[in-house]
């Protein structure tokens, strides 16, 4: 499927500076002449410094100068199921198929398409089948080509033939200029001095720098007054002095000698000009291969009855994208149940609705998300002096899941409340909003879950369940900490959650930038919603918890942090046991 890119992710938003000025010349001459230079084009970069907003503004730009081209932008996980697919099929064509028919072709993070040799050779021949016929191939990565593990030295060559180019970290001007521009965008108004003093701390890349700018609105919000440009470091609980500005590494750009671009585009040109049918010959062969297949190819025998001639390619396009849209639902359905394979749903694109429709059934009959406990309440919450901020995101979250601090990343010390706070948003969430799937898991469970898949051959059955939740709850995600593998399938669940309006909430004993054992990748996504800290709370002990009369506050419940029991008698109503 084909992946959407924001809107907002153009040229003209893209703050240009010494660390990524030649990388934005490039993505500029590729986006106004496709195929014609640089390809592939390879960008990469640590997480963060806008790889993605790059490629998107590549996309917007053909899409507005050249309308008839034909732009897929897909991930590098994306990607990998559609080769892992087609090795296991034995039929390698499904690879090529949804590729076939594009001119500019975007893949991110390629760094995940590595690994077996037999997927490295399906991947090599893909991509000699898109540049030999001359369609413009773009990629990114968080690491250069010669750096990415256990890849071949054909595909190597291949991925570094065009130009291949870094972007770096912002520095002061380019920070204070991005600021500048979300500032605009969101129609925020800050005190003088406010956004400079943010540019000052050396944030390593754009989503911690948008991530602070999240946490200044948040405390404006509820202290109903600017923010100060002396308060900004408090606030922002930064205490070591900025560092000094370094110079920009050096950017690396590796350019293919003796190219003769114009030589290939003629000879592309005249191969093109030897193909082209009658629209009514290719509309006749694409019903004769949808149809030996299974396909319903029934919009397509009317249109070969249309009097007049009609864009055949374009329909094709449609057809093409809705079957491969309809594969990919029935890859789904049969990770969860086998018996749906070469279901009719499956093989109807006039009635994708009802296929997709089937599938969530499926998942919701066998794959029940795990719920949160009942007995968090948002009632139930404490408002003090300590939580107010925290408590004002919580309300956010419940009020418009995904539209505002996403991620909610609650972090403080046993006892805090951070487990009362997780639940208490999915029970909210799940009142207020009936129609959305919560998942709710402490992190530990998300790690044993994903190992067990692994030890059944489940793993895709396992991802299904979490990629239809629309709200995500992890708690104690510190518990992911050195576990590689379960990390990076929350990476692409979070891009996928995040990416289509879902909501994500994690907890944490620790913030984000004190996670070692934390990918840079992930760390930089926590840093990019709304962290706030809860402060620990003061304990009851015993004899104040036994003294309780009838009717007043005597539950607590098991959270990961607490033990509960609860006993009919006043006098042994309640014991809680601290770890």
């Amino acid at each position: 499927m084909t992946s959407s890119m924001d809107r907002s992710l153009r040229f003209d938003t893209y703050v240009v500076g010494a660390s990524n000025r030649l990388a934005v010349s490039a993505a500029r001459a590729v986006a106004d002449a496709p195929g014609q230079a640089y390809n592939p084009l390879f960008i990469y970069g640590g997480s963060g410094l806008g790889k993605t907003h790059l490629v998107a503004a590549i996309a917007h730009r053909v899409r507005e100068v050249q309308p008839a081209l034909r732009v897929r932008c897909s991930s590098g996980e994306e990607v990998a199921e559609l080769l892992h697919r087609a090795v296991a099929s034995g039929q390698p064509q499904l690879l090529l198929e949804p590729f076939a028919q594009t001119d500019l072709l975007i893949l991110d993070d390629v760094q995940f398409l590595t690994g077996q040799q037999e997927t490295q050779s399906e991947l090599r021949r893909l991509l000699n089948v898109l540049l030999g016929g001359g369609q413009q191939l773009v990629l990114t990565s968080d690491r250069q080509p010669s750096e990415i593990p256990d890849v071949d030295q054909r595909l190597l060559s291949r991925l570094s033939g065009g130009l291949v180019v870094d972007v770096g970290a912002p520095d002061f001007e380019m920070r204070l200029a991005i600021l500048r521009n979300v500032v605009a965008d969101r129609s925020l108004s800050f005190a003088d001095g406010v956004l400079d003093e943010v540019a000052r701390l050396p944030f390593g890349n754009v989503r911690e720098l948008k991530g602070a700018l999240n946490k200044l609105t948040a405390y404006q919000q509820l202290d109903g007054r600017p923010v100060a440009s002396d308060e900004v470091r408090a606030v922002l609980g930064v205490h070591a002095a900025p560092t000094a500005p370094s110079t920009p590494e050096r950017i690396r750009a590796v350019i293919p000698s003796g190219a003769d671009y114009e030589g290939f585009l003629a000879d592309v040109l005249m191969e093109v000009e030897t193909r082209v049918e009658p629209w009514r010959v290719r509309i006749g062969e694409a019903i004769g291969t949808y149809r030996a297949d299974g396909w319903n190819v029934g919009v397509l025998e009317r249109a070969l009855q249309a009097p007049q001639p009609i864009d055949a390619e374009g329909l094709l396009r449609a057809y093409a994208a809705a079957v491969d849209h309809l594969r990919g639902l029935e890859v789904q359905a049969v990770a969860i149940a086998p018996g749906l394979r070469g279901h009719g749903a499956f093989r109807n694109v006039e009635a994708i609705p009802a296929a997709e429709q089937l599938l969530q059934h499926t998942i919701a009959a066998a794959l029940p998300l795990p719920p949160p406990s009942p007995g968090f309440t948002r009632a139930a919450i404490q408002v003090g002096a300590e939580n107010q901020l925290a408590v004002r995101a919580i309300d956010a979250v419940i009020d418009a899941p995904g539209a505002g601090y996403n991620p909610l990343f609650l972090h403080g010390p046993a006892g805090s409340g951070k487990t009362h706070c997780a639940h208490a948003i999915g029970n909210a969430v799940k009142a207020r909003w009936p129609g959305k799937q919560v998942a709710c898991l402490p992190a530990r469970q998300f790690v044993e879950e994903y190992i067990a898949a692994m030890q059944e051959g489940g793993v895709e059955r396992w991802r299904v369940r979490y990629r239809h939740a629309d709200v995500l709850i992890l708690d104690d995600v510190q518990e992911l900490e050195g576990k590689e593998r379960t990390q990076d399938e929350l990476f692409h669940l979070f891009n996928l959650l995040v990416g289509r309006g879902g909501q994500v909430v994690l907890t944490s004993s620790r913030p984000p930038k004190e996670m070692l054992g934390l990918a840079d990748r992930l760390r930089s996504r926590f840093e990019g919603g709304l962290v706030v800290l809860l402060a620990a709370r003061e304990r009851l002990r015993l004899d104040q918890l036994a003294g309780l009369e009838p009717g007043e506050r005597d539950r607590f419940f098991e959270d990961g942090e607490k033990t509960m029991w609860r006993w009919p008698e006043l006098g042994g109503r309640l014991i809680e046991e601290y770890r």
